[in-house]
């Protein structure tokens, strides 16, 4: 006999992973251990003879072969059916739950654990993997425990999965009638009075922006259906949490408490607070069931336990950006409309000459302003003068409801009545949405677009996660510098490369020590000026002298360096303010002024590289994602911020194509759009022409090149680069194509025979050979543009003469000696690049003289002419010469030959 088993006071997800479970297991019955719940009841009234239910005590257990227990893995939640666990005759202990996070006394030999909203779900995957049909009834009351566990996918804990069982088991004719009659069926009678009475008893607390309530209701005994009364509370009184307990008898002397748990407040984990009582749940709801118990202690415990857990909810100081970018109110409406353009902002702040707010005009001000030629008006005769502001410290929900109440998209932020930041919608509803699912584990996921997709988790390393993650001499160090941060009162952020590579790293992986390092100070919410950011690196230099410290005060950044170091070997650490940038001009360096760590990150080039980890208190260990970086890490992809990024800076291009090739992720359909018509648009050439610094094409381009060039997969890059036609950034003319191919090929050869010590740096050659490709007109001018060494540079330019003598000369040379006499006057870098646009036959000489002929020394040498009596002199360069070209040419093969030719041709 298989028995399925649910758990007492049997629920619908437990009743419909049963169901489903006897399509799986065929022959197998259904066992209540211990009731069911009201509805539950009422539902089997009518339908119990369409399910293979049987009672518990017409189990014969010398019988069981199999126990496959649903939805909990705790045995005291089986009633008295759990003496079955410990039957010898049994062969197999199945457990199917969704609740993590829980330690099981079952003795299951196989489980099927999954953190999805409810176990029905993990049933209707393996029905559908094995395409196994069923009838109505059982698609219904599967719906059932999907609907009713997930709130009909309105609970957090609700995932894509559980919305495709779903839509399965409606394909398979779930009743949508029988599941809206059973989903919500109301309050019985009994409850109705209790909720009465709870609505008179409730107590209340607030604390952080939170309501926490709570009532102890006494009857004579157990009450089904708690748990849709404490739903009921919740939606009337619009608590964030509660706690309902209700104290009961069981016979004359036994005194029981159940006590059920619901919070809608983030961060909260009722399961773990539950748990330490014996209870368990979800995050979100959980119960517990005592006996001779104090039940005020215990509902006191909780209640403390649950006001610990309470997160305290961002203040303005969190939310806001600052600095805030103002004008005065003789502004012109033009030159407003010129500032929110160059910053992008949706409106602007007013303040006099004291700094005092006296108004806020909106980008849709100025537009109705300019649209009534109105562009040399003044904004203060446009702006809105009645303001409502907050304080530093004004709480989220306070901001909300000031939002909502008054329809204001902006909310300045004012202390002593000095203008310090500004909150808008967008930050209020990226605090309220940001979709971070969490499992009691503590890993934090986002689920791919595409919901078939297997789920990936990233393990982001919150709190002290993140120092299982770093290597520990890294995370001293940055534990020390946020220690440095929060003493000025700044917050200090990891930014960018570093944050996206802990994200991918593998756990197995081990730490991680990351040699480059980006951190950024955003302190404008307390006292920090421009030079943030360097005070922050002078102060980390004091603690680690070894380390050496470079100021760049144009861009307000500062770097530490550390070379070869016996713990930190060669770590850079760039640390800066928190800054906006703007270019003037497309190529250009760009300009850039302090600002805060959202503007910091919205400046950035690739959503993947605009993520950054808060290393200060409070909120340790909090990831930033304001642009779907962590989705596109998911999906492998990489997504440009903005879409004239690529004409701003063309190094981006490069950037992009190397993420991608590095990491093995696709450019984004419309970023590679963007990238394409950057190219086509011929604003590269214009911005050369017209301006005589570009360094985006110069210095931060051959930058990009060394990146590349020099990784292994250099290759698959420029290949990606040219079919982006992105290697025009380089010269309108450069094409990668069979010739070039050929040519960077036959160049790894060069490179491997002739220079494997790598006296040559391999980079350059690599990028000295896509110049030569070029018409010689071009070379000596890109190589400038590119700022090459200054070798480099020459040997470009007199590439074509010095190529034009080797092929002219080279195959008139008759012996060994004279191609040795014309080649070895070019250099090893040279002789390649001649090499690398030659014929074949000359290409074989080229390499005979480079493997061979080069490796000839003379017979004698300047001791062994000493010996034989010649006197030491400008004569002796002429004898090896002589001697050196007829061992080439096998005139002479050893040394008793060489003294005769020496005789010969040098008599004393």
């Amino acid at each position: 006999m298989d028995l399925i088993l649910c758990h007492t006071t049997a629920d619908f997800d437990a009743l419909g992973a049963a169901v489903g479970l006897t399509r799986l297991l065929p022959g197998s019955k259904i066992v209540l251990t211990g009731g069911s719940h009201p509805t539950v009841r009422d539902f089997l009234a009518l339908h119990r003879d369409e399910y293979p239910l049987i009672e518990r005590r017409s189990v014969n257990s010398e019988k069981i072969r199999s126990l496959t227990v649903v939805d909990t893995q705790q045995r005291d939640r089986l009633g008295k059916a759990a003496e079955w666990l410990d039957l010898p005759n049994l062969k197999e202990i199945i457990i199917y739950d969704h609740h993590l996070g829980q330690e099981s006394d079952i003795p299951a030999t196989r489980s099927h654990l999954a953190s999805v909203g409810a176990a029905t779900t993990l049933i209707v995957e393996e029905l559908q993997q094995q395409e196994i049909s069923l009838t109505s009834s059982e698609a219904t009351v599967m719906a059932l425990g999907i609907h009713v566990d997930t709130g009909s996918l309105t609970f957090d804990q609700s995932t894509p999965r559980d919305a495709l069982a779903l839509a399965w088991l409606m394909q398979q004719g779930a009743s949508l009638s029988v599941i809206s009659t059973y989903r919500d069926p109301g309050l019985s009678l009994q409850l109705q009075q209790l909720l009465t009475e709870a609505l008179e008893n409730l107590e209340y607390l607030c604390l952080h922006g939170y309501t926490l309530a709570w009532v102890t209701l006494k009857t004579d005994a157990f009450v089904p259906g708690l748990s849709s009364l404490a739903s009921e509370l919740v939606e009337l009184t619009e608590i964030d949490a509660l706690l309902l307990a209700n104290e009961y008898s069981f016979g004359e002397s036994d005194s029981r408490l159940t006590i059920i748990g619901r919070s809608q407040i983030p961060k909260t984990n009722l399961n773990q607070l539950f748990q330490l009582l014996g209870g368990g749940g979800h995050s979100q709801a959980a119960s517990l069931n005592l006996r001779g118990v104090d039940s005020q202690a215990i509902l006191k415990q909780l209640l403390d336990g649950v006001k610990a857990q309470i997160p305290h909810p961002p203040t303005a100081r969190d939310l806001m950006s600052s600095p805030v970018r103002t004008i005065l109110p003789e502004t012109t409406i033009a030159e407003a409309q010129r500032i929110l353009l160059r910053y992008g902002h949706s409106g602007l702040s007013v303040v006099d000459t004291q700094g005092k707010l006296v108004g806020i005009i909106s980008r849709r001000d100025l537009d109705v302003a300019l649209h009534h030629g109105f562009s040399h008006a003044p904004v203060k005769g446009y702006m809105t003068t009645n303001l409502k502001t907050i304080a530093p410290d004004t709480t989220l929900p306070q901001i909300e409801s000031l939002m909502v109440t008054y329809d204001i998209g902006r909310l300045p932020v004012l202390e002593n009545e000095q203008l310090v930041g500004l909150v808008t919608r967008t930050d209020v509803l990226r605090e309220l949405h940001q979709e971070r699912d969490e499992d009691e584990e503590g890993e934090k996921f986002k689920i791919q677009n595409d919901a078939n997709a297997a789920v990936t988790k990233f393990k982001i390393p919150l709190s002290t996660e993140l120092q299982n993650r770093l290597a520990p001499q890294l995370w001293k160090l940055l534990t020390t510098a946020s220690q440095e941060a929060e003493k000025r009162g700044w917050h200090l952020y990891l930014v960018g490369g570093a944050v996206r590579d802990l994200l991918l790293a593998e756990a197995a992986s081990g730490t991680l020590m990351i040699k480059d390092i980006d951190l950024v100070v955003d302190g404008f919410h307390k006292s920090a000026d421009v030079g943030a950011g360097v005070e922050l690196a002078k102060a980390l230099q004091q603690l680690y002298p070894a380390a050496r410290l470079e100021i760049h005060g144009a861009f307000q950044t500062a770097a530490l360096l550390w070379h070869k170091d016996p713990e930190l070997d060669s770590l850079w650490v760039d640390i800066a303010t928190a800054r906006t940038e703007f270019y003037p001009y497309p190529a250009a360096n760009p300009e850039v002024e302090a600002s805060s760590i959202r503007q910091d990150l919205y400046r950035r080039d690739f959503t993947i590289n605009a993520l950054a980890l808060r290393l200060t208190t409070p909120r340790a260990g909090e990831l930033l994602d304001f642009f779907g970086g962590l989705l596109d890490l998911q999906a492998k992809q990489i997504r440009v911020l903005h879409p004239n990024s690529f004409i701003e800076d063309p190094t981006r291009i490069y950037r992009g194509v190397r993420f991608a090739v590095r990491f093995g992720f696709q450019i984004e359909p419309q970023t590679e759009e963007f990238i394409r018509y950057a190219i086509n648009s011929g604003v590269y050439d214009r911005t050369a022409q017209e301006n005589s610094k570009t360094p985006a094409l110069q210095t931060r381009l051959k930058t990009e090149l060394k990146h590349i060039l020099e990784a292994p997969y250099w290759k698959s890059a420029l290949q990606l680069l040219d079919n982006l036609g992105a290697l025009q950034c380089i010269h309108p003319t450069l094409k990668l194509d069979a010739e070039l191919l050929r040519q960077l090929r036959l160049l790894e050869r060069c490179l491997r025979r002739f220079d494997a010590e790598q006296t040559l740096i391999h980079w350059e050659m690599r990028l000295e050979a896509l110049i030569a490709h070029l018409a010689p007109q071009y070379r000596a001018k890109v190589a400038k543009n590119l700022q090459l060494q200054e070798d480099s540079i020459k040997r470009l330019q007199n590439l074509t003469s010095a190529q034009t003598e080797v092929m002219e000369s080279l195959p008139k040379c008759q012996s060994p000696s004279q191609v040795v006499q014309l080649l070895r006057q070019y250099n090893l870098p040279k002789l390649i690049l001649i090499a690398l646009q030659s014929p074949r036959s000359l290409r074989h000489q080229i390499w005979k003289y480079l493997t061979v002929w080069t490796n000839v020394q003379p017979l004698l040498n300047g001791n062994d002419l000493k010996k034989l009596g010649y006197k030491p002199g400008p004569q002796y360069r002429q004898i090896l010469d002589d001697m050196l070209a007829a061992t080439l040419d096998r005139v002479i093969k050893d040394k008793t030959e060489a003294e005769e030719f020496l005789a010969k041709h040098y008599p004393k």
